[in-house]
């Protein structure tokens, strides 16, 4: 079974739930779903960091 974070309700959600647009998953857990918007601020975080991706850096 899988579950999904829905962003709307701001609550896991089996398969059956509101439209994907809507919804960050799936994940094999409640627990995983439970922690999505923790996992996607930190997945933000590590990526802001990253040399590779940040286009941020001011010219010299």
């Amino acid at each position: 079974m899988a579950y999904w974070f829905c962003l709307k309700h701001h609550a896991v959600e089996p398969e059956e739930g509101c439209p994907n647009k809507d919804r960050l998953g799936p994940y094999d857990t409640e627990a995983e779903a439970a922690r999505a918007l923790e996992r996607a601020a930190e997945r933000t975080e590590a990526w802001d960091e990253d040399p590779v991706w940040n286009d941020d850096v001011e010219d010299k």
